[in-house]
């Protein structure tokens, strides 16, 4: 292809890197609304190649356009962007550190890749002053990257609270309109397409981690890893916790938190974490079910925003993408550049211990005189406040009574206490001859008293 056009407009070379749900949809818009990228670029796109696996399936694309080697690919002059889709950390990161490096803007979608190494990737676009774009990475079609870096810029975030991972918002949205457990759910994700066939990412949290670790490094001006993020799965979310939920008209949502602490000596801290949590059913995350994903952001002067949407999906994620490509191509054509990374703030990451919420405690405990005054005791040993108490009477299966005894259910329900109280007070009370369980700790967000 030439290197101008008719009108004797250079057009700006794309790469894709990685075919598959998400690069197929991407190449096909790319084609499909060629002159209207163009208009809005104001130079045409072209695409120079695409990096695959393997060149012999039909990809619907010039087979002169696909390679199998991406390292090539990424150095050709012709090519000013190039956008990542391939996943996985070892493969990609040196390919986009060395197109950064030569001054191409960067386009991706990989989570894991910026969770791990936002640092490397923002000093080797620092290094050319060249753009990475990662608006994919988050919440597939959901603009809340852009937002953040530019139009809340002037602004002070205060928190951010989100539903990011469809798989794990469809199982817990299926097991409370239907009362399943965990198992089936999951089993019905995975027939359904949902449930990557190895689920764990998803289930246990990671892939949510690393979307809090992106979101609260952009938020909060400071650099936040995955590894920095406190994580919890939904594997021990029980239909007795659904129950437990609808009597307090909450639900249950996997949810990534992203918030400033304000520590005791007047210093500031970045809290990142993911759990599963009590929301209360006014919330507006809690209407957010299925495979969608939603993220509501809290700041100073703006209050709170709320960004909902599909979250994942082939032609989802490709919108992102593509919006991504056209800001790196207008810069291209405009000899222009993004807002880079901001880490002015360089808070510290606050430990788990820190964190100051509500707790919802279930366990399972001797009917009998004198156990909720010892309870109570615990709590207000540990310097827990209690704002709710429930004992139910409950029939359990033969093999797990012990004949001496009828057994109850306890539910407390805490004002906000720190961490680090609420774990002390657990475990004491499992110590507890008269506690033969603590059922379940799910901790209870959204709601602004104590």
């Amino acid at each position: 292809m030439s290197d101008a056009t008719a009108s004797g407009v250079r057009p700006v070379g794309v790469a894709v890197l990685g075919m598959g749900t998400v690069g197929t949809e991407v190449i096909r818009y790319m084609t499909e609304n060629a002159e209207a990228l163009a208009s809005r670029i104001g130079a045409p796109l072209a695409l120079r190649g695409v990096a695959v696996r393997d060149l012999t399936r039909d990809r619907g694309v010039d087979p002169e356009l696909l390679t199998a080697d991406p390292a090539s690919l990424v150095s050709r002059d012709d090519v000013d962007v190039v956008v990542e889709l391939m996943g996985g950390i070892d493969v990609p990161r040196p390919l986009l550190l060395e197109a950064l490096r030569h001054g191409k803007a960067v386009v991706t979608a990989n989570k894991a890749l910026l969770a791990e190494y936002t640092d490397e990737l923002a000093e080797a676009a620092d290094s050319t002053r060249t753009d990475l774009y990662f608006e994919a990475a988050v919440a597939g079609a959901i603009p809340v990257i852009g937002p953040l870096r530019r139009s809340m810029a002037g602004d002070q975030v205060e928190r951010v609270l989100g539903i990011v991972n469809g798989t794990t918002n469809y199982i817990l949205s299926a097991m409370g309109a239907t009362g399943a457990d965990y198992a089936e759910t999951l089993a019905e994700a995975s027939r359904l397409g949902y449930a990557e066939a190895d689920p764990t990412a998803d289930v246990e949290g990671y892939d949510a981690a690393a979307k809090a670790a992106i979101l609260a490094s952009i938020a909060f001006h400071s650099r936040v890893t995955a590894g920095d993020v406190y994580r919890e799965g939904i594997s021990r979310i029980s239909p007795d916790d659904f129950a437990s939920a609808r009597d307090m008209d909450c639900t249950i949502k996997l949810l990534a938190i992203c918030e400033k602490l304000r520590r005791e000596d007047g210093s500031e801290a970045v809290s990142a974490r993911v759990y599963p949590a009590l929301l209360p059913n006014s919330h507006p995350l809690a209407t957010v079910n299925g495979a969608f994903n939603a993220v509501v952001v809290e700041a100073e002067a703006a209050g709170r925003l709320m960004f909902y949407g599909q979250g994942a999906g082939g032609s989802p994620t490709a919108s992102a993408v593509l919006g991504d490509m056209v800001a790196a191509a207008r810069n291209k054509v405009d000899s222009g550049r993004a807002p880079g990374e901001s880490t002015y703030a360089a808070l510290p990451v606050a430990s788990m211990d820190e964190v100051s919420t509500r707790y919802h405690v279930r366990m399972r405990v001797a009917d009998k005189p004198g156990v909720l005054a010892l309870v109570a005791a615990e709590f207000s040993r540990h310097g827990v406040s209690i704002a709710q108490v429930r004992q139910t009477e409950v029939e359990f299966p033969e093999s797990e009574l012990d004949d001496s005894e009828p057994t109850a259910e306890l539910t407390v329900l805490t004002h906000r206490a720190s961490e680090r109280a609420l774990a002390d007070t657990v475990a004491a009370l499992s110590d507890q001859d008269a506690v033969s369980v603590i059922t379940s700790v799910i901790r209870l967000e959204g709601v602004d008293t104590e």
